[in-house]
This record gives C-alpha cells, sequence and structure tokens, in this order.
C-alpha cells in the first residue's frame, strides 16, 4: 500500500473502533437502566407507538433462533469473521468504518449480555406485534443496510 494509503486505513480502524466504543457503551447504560427502572413485564408508554419494556431473549436479533447458545455464537462468530475479513482490506475506503463499528458495537453489546445473564436485555416495543429490541440490534440492523449500500455505492462506482 502507499503511504497515503495506510493512513486512511488506519483512520478507518481507528474509527470503526470509536464507533464500536460508543454502540457498546450507549447499549450497555439503556440496558442497565431499563434493569434498574422497568420490572419484567412491565410496559411503559414513551412516545405514542413505542413502548419500553424490560424482555430477555436467548436468540439472536429480533429473537432469531431462540434457545440454540451454541448456533448463536457459531453464527455470530462466522459473522464477525467475515466483516473483519472484508473490512481488513478495505479500511481505507471512504464510510466503510461506520457499518464495520456499528456491526461490531452491536455484536459486542448483546455478547456482554450473553456472557454476563445468559441473555439479552431487549426493552424496545414497536406497535403490529414487532418483537422487542435493544439498541445493539438496531446497530446491527443499521449497520447491515449502511454495509449493504456502501458495497452498491461501490460496486456502481468502480470501472
Amino acid at each position: 500500500m502507499r503511504p497515503a494509503a495506510d493512513r486512511r486505513a488506519l483512520r478507518g480502524w481507528l474509527l470503526a473502533l470509536l464507533v464500536m466504543v460508543l454502540v457498546v457503551a450507549l447499549d450497555q447504560l439503556t440496558k442497565h437502566a431499563v434493569r434498574a427502572s422497568i420490572v419484567p413485564g412491565e410496559e411503559r408508554r414513551v412516545l405514542p407507538g413505542i413502548e419500553f419494556v424490560n424482555t430477555r431473549n436467548r436468540g439472536v436479533a429480533f429473537g432469531f433462533l431462540p434457545g440454540s447458545h451454541l448456533g448463536v455464537t457459531i453464527l455470530i462468530g462466522l459473522a464477525l469473521v467475515v466483516l473483519l475479513s472484508y473490512f481488513a482490506l478495505r479500511a481505507d475506503r471512504a464510510l466503510i468504518w461506520l457499518p464495520t463499528g456499528m456491526l461490531l458495537g452491536g455484536a459486542l453489546g448483546n455478547i456482554i449480555d450473553r456472557l454476563r445473564a445468559g441473555s439479552v436485555t431487549d426493552f424496545i416495543k414497536l406497535p403490529l406485534g414487532w418483537p422487542p429490541f435493544n439498541l445493539a440490534d438496531a446497530s446491527i440492523t443499521i449497520g447491515i443496510v449502511l454495509l449493504f449500500l456502501l458495497i452498491e455505492h461501490q460496486r456502481h462506482a468502480e470501472p
């Protein structure tokens, strides 16, 4: 790599790390606040159509793969290896650090819960039967969308 590309890659790694730390911190703070202030089963209306609850999730985002600890662990591990491999090859590209940091932070936020309590604290409840989720889940979901948009944009921008 050229020195300019090396600096861009280093900057990408540092920004991804910063986003990851920020996501983990916000995720853990909000989950702690919910566990400390909302009794399991209680619902608190925050905005029209949005409630806070205190629930536990043993699956991955939005309750997918419930009760499969080994399956969840393998799935998360493989996804993180693929993500980090992709990022390592492209860390010098514009904005790729943002979804990478969001995905890593979201995954780590939920892993911390699994290690601490054996399940993940979910607390944001939307209408129409949407399963409760947390900031880590939201970060993962938004990170995936942003990553696909960046990949698609870069694919069309390359000659």
